[in-house]
C-alpha cells in the first residue's frame, strides 16, 4: 500500500540543468547514510563555524586598540582580559552544549531556561546577530583587501561586497559541507601567515620586553599621578568593551550543533576548545605586538596591514609576505560570514517550528539546505551594507549589542539552571561560578557598548531588534487564532461515528477514484472527506490518501528520526482509510518522504493516477473571510502549487475550501 516514486519525465530543462550546475543535484532523502555524508568532523566545524569567532581577530583588537588613544600602554592588559574572556565565554558554551546536544544555543536556552518571552529576545537578537555577522564579516574583508589598493579603488568596496555576499548564498544554498570544503585551503592559510607574524612579532622583540615593561609601569604611575585609578579603569573598560567584537562568533558553535557528525556533544565540544584556543592567541597576540611594534594607524589601512608592513618591511620577500598575510586575513573573514548563514536559518528553522516565523522556514530545499533563511538572511545583510556604507566601526557597534544581548540571556538562563537543579547536578557550584562570571563580563560589556555608542549606530540595532520581535509576536498570534479554529474543526469532526460494517473490497482500478492529499488525522482531512462525499454523491467509488512525510528543522535530528516520522505519517493514513472503509468506500493509502511537498505530492499522484486512470485529485484550503497580503507568506500555497503542476500534466484536481472566520 506504500508507494516510492520518484519523478522520472524525461530529461531535465536546460533552466533545470542550469541550476542543478549551479545550486547542485537533489539529495536523496531516502539514503539511510545523508545525515554521515553531510555532517561536519570537528576540524571542518572549526572552519565553518569557528572562524567566525577566529576572524573577529581581525576587528575587535583593533576597535579596542584605538579606543585606548594615547594610552597604548594598557594593550598589554586587554589581551590578558581578552584572552581570560574568550576562555570563560567559550567554557560556559561548553556547558550549554552539554545540555543542549540539539543545538538551538541562545533561544532554546532562553526559551527552556527563563520562558517563550525571554526565548523571542533572545532568537531575534541572534538572527540580527547573524545578519550583522555576514555584513561585518564580508565589510571587513573587503577593506582588508583593498588595504593594499590605491585609495581611488576603494569606492568599489560596496560593489564587491554585493558580489561576496551573492556568492555565499549561492554556496550555501548548495550545502554547508560543500561550501565549507571550498574554504578550508583560505582558512590554513589564515592560520599559518597569522602564525609567522605573530610569532615573528613577539620573538623578535623579545630583547625589548624589559623595556616595554618598564614603560607599561612608568606610563600606568604617570595615568595614576594625572587621571587617578578610576580614569585608568573608565579608559580600560571603554576600550574592553568597545573590543567586544572580539568575542563574536563564540556562541556559533553552540547554535550549530545538528550540522556536526556524531557524537554532536563531543564535536561541539571540541570545536569549541579549538576556536576558544586559537582566538585566545590570535587577539592577545595581536594586541602584544601593537604594543612592541608601536603600531600607528594608517590611512586607508586596517591596523593588521600596518603591523604586517612594519615587520615584514625590510625582507626580501616581505611585501608579497605581508600581501598575503592581510589577503589570507580578508579571505578568512569571507570564511567568517559562512556562520552567518550557517546558524542564522537554524535559528529561524527552531522559531518557525514553535511558530513565531512563518513555518516555510522550517522547510528543507532539495539540497536538505535552509533554502528560504539563506535567501533572507543573505538580502537583509545587503541592505546593511547599503545603508552603512560598509563602515567597520558602525557595523561592530551593532553587532556587538546584539551579541552580548544573547550572551547575557543565555549565561542568566545557564544560572537560573543550576540553582534550580543544585540538588541534581554534583559540581553546580563550579559550573554557576563560571556563568555568574561569564554574566558579569557580558553585561558589563552590553551596557557600556549601549551607553557609548547609543547614537552612533547602537540605536539602530534595538529598534531593529525590537521590531522584529514585534513581528514575531503578530505571527504567533495568527498562528494561534488558526490554531484555535482548527482545534474545534477537530473536536467536532475527528471522531464521527458510522453506522454499519466497514467495506472490505479492494480499491478497483477501474472505478471513479478520489486522491485526497492530507497531512496527519485531523478535522481538516475529514472536513474535505466529507466535502468530497457530499458534493460529489455517488460518483467517487475509491479513495486514495496521500501524504508526504516532510522533513524539516523540528524532525531533522538523526537517521532514526526518519523511521519516526513516517510512522507517524503512516498511523494517520491508516485512520483516514478506516473512516472512509467505515463510511462505505473502498480504500488505501499511498506515502512517500521528502522535503518539497509539492514536488513530492505531484510525484505521488502521477503514480496514483497511472494506476487509477478515472481519478481526480482533491486538496484542501484555508479560505478566510478577507484575504490580506501576508496570508500567501505565512500559509504555503500548496493546494494551488500541486493544482498547477497536476493541470500541466493533464490530471484533474478540485481545492476544496475549509473557511476560516478571520
Amino acid at each position: 500500500m506504500e508507494n516510492s516514486t520518484k519523478k522520472t519525465d524525461g530529461d531535465p530543462s536546460f533552466l533545470s540543468r542550469i541550476r542543478i550546475r549551479i545550486f547542485g543535484a537533489p539529495r536523496d532523502i531516502n539514503d539511510p547514510g545523508i545525515f554521515h555524508k553531510i555532517a561536519l568532523i570537528p576540524f571542518f566545524a572549526w572552519i565553518g563555524l569557528g572562524a567566525d569567532g577566529l576572524s573577529s581577530s581581525s576587528y575587535g583588537p583593533e576597535e579596542a586598540f584605538r579606543a585606548l588613544g594615547s594610552h597604548m600602554y594598557l594593550a598589554f592588559f586587554l589581551g590578558i582580559a581578552t584572552a581570560l574572556t574568550v576562555f570563560i565565554i567559550s567554557y560556559s558554551y561548553s556547558r550549554i552544549i552539554e545540555h543542549f546536544p540539539n543545538g538551538g544555543g541562545g533561544y532554546i536556552v532562553a526559551t527552556q531556561m527563563l520562558g517563550e518571552k525571554a526565548g523571542i529576545i533572545s532568537g531575534s537578537a541572534l538572527i540580527v546577530d547573524y545578519i550583522l555577522t555576514i555584513t561585518v564579516s564580508i565589510a571587513s574583508c573587503t577593506d582588508a583587501l583593498f588595504s593594499y589598493l590605491p585609495i581611488e579603488y576603494h569606492k568599489f568596496k560596496i560593489a564587491s561586497a554585493t558580489v561576496l555576499i551573492i556568492v555565499l548564498i549561492i554556496m550555501n544554498i548548495r550545502g554547508v559541507k560543500e561550501s565549507i570544503t571550498m574554504l578550508a585551503p583560505i582558512f590554513m592559510i589564515f592560520l599559518i601567515t597569522h602564525a609567522v607574524m605573530l610569532g615573528y612579532g613577539i620573538f623578535s622583540h623579545i630583547g625589548e620586553v624589559g623595556q616595554v615593561v618598564n614603560q607599561v609601569g612608568s606610563e600606568f604611575r604617570e595615568d595614576m599621578r594625572s587621571i587617578g585609578f578610576m580614569g585608568i579603569a573608565l579608559i580600560f573598560l571603554r576600550a574592553y568593551s568597545l573590543g567586544g567584537g572580539t568575542y563574536t562568533g563564540i556562541e556559533a558553535v553552540s547554535n550549530g550543533l545538528q550540522i556536526m557528525r556524531d557524537p554532536k556533544v563531543q564535536t561541539g565540544k571540541r570545536t569549541m576548545a579549538y576556536m576558544a584556543a586559537s582566538l585566545a592567541v590570535a587577539a592577545s597576540g595581536l594586541f602584544l605586538c601593537y604594543l612592541l611594534v608601536k603600531v600607528v594607524p594608517a590611512e586607508g589601512k586596517t591596523l593588521n596591514a600596518v603591523l604586517a608592513d612594519a615587520l615584514f618591511g625590510e625582507w626580501k620577500y616581505g611585501y608579497l609576505l605581508a600581501l598575503v598575510t592581510i589577503v589570507s586575513e580578508g579571505a578568512l573573514l569571507f570564511v567568517a560570514a559562512q556562520a552567518g548563514f550557517i546558524d542564522a536559518p537554524r535559528v529561524m528553522a527552531n522559531m518557525a517550528v514553535d511558530s513565531w516565523l512563518p513555518h516555510r522556514f522550517a522547510a528543507f530545499s532539495e539540497r536538505l539546505t535552509m533554502r528560504n533563511g539563506v535567501i533572507m538572511i543573505g538580502i537583509a545583510a545587503l541592505a546593511l551594507l547599503f545603508y552603512t556604507h560598509g563602515s567597520i566601526s558602525a557595523l561592530v557597534v551593532m553587532y556587538s549589542i546584539n551579541v552580548f544581548l544573547t550572551f547575557s540571556i543565555s549565561q542568566y538562563g545557564m544560572v537560573h539552571f543550576f540553582i534550580k537543579n543544585r540538588h541534581k547536578v554534583a559540581e553546580w557550584k563550579r559550573h554557576l561560578g563560571v556563568h555568574i562570571t561569564g554574566l558579569t563580563l557580558c553585561l558589563t560589556i552590553l551596557f557600556i557598548t549601549v551607553f557609548e555608542k547609543f547614537l552612533e549606530g547602537g540605536w539602530l540595532t534595538l529598534v531593529i531588534t525590537s521590531t522584529f520581535i514585534l513581528l514575531c509576536y503578530l505571527i504567533r498570534d495568527h498562528y494561534t487564532k488558526i490554531s484555535l479554529d482548527m482545534k474545534q474543526l477537530d473536536e467536532l469532526l475527528t471522531d464521527i461515528p458510522t453506522v454499519g460494517p466497514a467495506v472490505d473490497a479492494p480499491a478497483d482500478p477501474k472505478d471513479m477514484t478520489a486522491i485526497q492529499l492530507v497531512r496527519g488525522y485531523n478535522g481538516f482531512g475529514v472536513h474535505t472527506l466529507l466535502s468530497i462525499t457530499r458534493a460529489f454523491p455517488g460518483l467517487y467509488k475509491n479513495f486514495i490518501f496521500v501524504s508526504v512525510a516532510v522533513v524539516d528543522q523540528g524532525l531533522f535530528k538523526g537517521e532514526e528520526k526518519l523511521e519516526d516520522l513516517k510512522n507517524t505519517v503512516r498511523e494517520s493514513l491508516v485512520r483516514y482509510v478506516d473512516l472512509a472503509r467505515r463510511l462505505g468506500f473502498p480504500a488505501e493509502y499511498r506515502i512517500e518522504i521528502g522535503t518539497d511537498v509539492v514536488e513530492t505530492s505531484t510525484s505521488i499522484c502521477q503514480a496514483v493516477v497511472k494506476e487509477f486512470p478515472r481519478s481526480t485529485v482533491f486538496t484542501g484550503k484555508l479560505t478566510f473571510r478577507i484575504a490580506k497580503f501576508y496570508h500567501k507568506f505565512l500559509h504555503n500555497e500548496t493546494a494551488f502549487a500541486v493544482q498547477r503542476r497536476l493541470q500541466w500534466s493533464g490530471i484533474t484536481n478540485v481545492i476544496m475550501p475549509i473557511r476560516m472566520d478571520m
